[in-house]
């Protein structure tokens, strides 16, 4: 049986799990241990829920993997019950245990409505792009009549193309390669690698579309002055009748309804798809005033994005120091 406080540890868990392989049993009812399963309670010198955090830091985690054995797959470690119980802990008082935890508790009570807060935004964010680009909702007064086209008669589509790996370099020699999903960082495009050679160029603000892999549909606007791009990227540029940030914002309001249509084992967009898309577009006006709308919006999203991160990140460098 065990009991509320009560640690759980499997000895052979997969070293992939978030917070190691112990957890606290949290429930007040009494429960039962499955034989794979050891069970241990902290004595009266040990406050459970203190240790339930030490369990989560970098000094149980590099103790697992020094003294565990991988055997021959990596991904598991196996330690012996002596040799986990062996481990040397240092014990501060109790007030200081019950310190510990408490702030670490409140870190991650705020990292907890952080994140509900930028899932809120992102929710709010998809909401506003559909209903002001399928006019369900209106900012501005007396608009003029949207006029119907297809997607192919207001931009110009670039499709990319890759390079073997003697054509490009991480030197930063020649001007830069994008890749794919991997250059989308926190809604920019970074730079990783550049060329000598390039062929297939995007300019600062076309949209680029992810065309191939697990990050397609993604959407982003080009930061960088110039670049290659390869074949897992599509950019979109468009013509004098529609700005770049509508552009922008119109693709990802479509990138959904493209993704759908990915064909082939590895997901892939085809220009076809894009460029038949069935699209309104408003005057350049009016444009602007659902991109100035819309900007807002981001803007405040990436400082919430921002402080999360922070957050997760003083959190981590708490596990780091405080159990040392």
């Amino acid at each position: 049986m065990i009991q509320q406080n009560d640690f759980v540890y499997n000895p052979r868990k997969s070293t992939d799990a978030p917070y190691g392989p112990i957890s606290r049993y949290k429930y007040e009812d009494d429960g039962i241990v499955s034989p794979l399963y050891l069970c241990f309670h902290a004595k009266k010198e040990i406050k459970p829920l203190y240790y339930e955090w030490y369990f989560r830091s970098s000094t149980w985690h590099r103790y697992i993997y020094m003294s565990g054995d991988s055997g021959a797959r990596h991904d598991r470690v196996s330690i012996k019950d002596t040799t986990f119980f062996a481990m040397p802990i240092k014990i501060p008082s109790g007030q200081e245990q019950n310190k510990i935890a408490t702030f670490l508790e409140k870190i991650n009570t705020r990292i907890e409505k952080q994140t509900a807060l930028v899932e809120s935004l992102k929710k709010y964010k998809r909401g506003a792009v559909k209903s002001l680009l399928t006019r369900e909702i209106t900012i501005v007064k007396n608009t003029e009549k949207w006029k119907k086209h297809k997607l192919g008669e207001l931009i110009t589509l670039q499709s990319g193309q890759d390079f073997s790996p003697s054509d490009y370099n991480d030197d930063e020699e020649g001007i830069p390669y994008m890749t794919g999903a991997s250059c989308i960082v926190n809604g920019k495009t970074v730079v990783s690698r550049w060329t000598l050679s390039p062929r297939c160029f995007a300019y600062c603000g076309d949209t680029l579309l992810v065309c191939k892999g697990s990050g397609s549909g993604a959407v982003v606007m080009l930061s960088q002055e110039k670049v290659h791009i390869a074949r897992q990227f599509m950019a979109l540029r468009p013509h004098k009748t529609m700005t770049q940030e509508f552009c922008f914002y119109l693709t990802l309001h479509l990138s959904e309804k493209i993704k759908q249509a990915a064909t082939g084992l590895i997901e892939g967009i085809d220009r076809k798809t894009v460029l038949n898309q069935n699209v309104y577009l408003p005057s350049i006006t009016e444009q602007n005033q659902i991109v100035m709308f819309l900007s807002r919006i981001d803007k405040i999203l990436f400082t919430q994005e921002i402080y999360l991160e922070k957050l997760i990140s003083a959190k981590k460098g708490l596990l780091q120091q405080l159990f040392i």
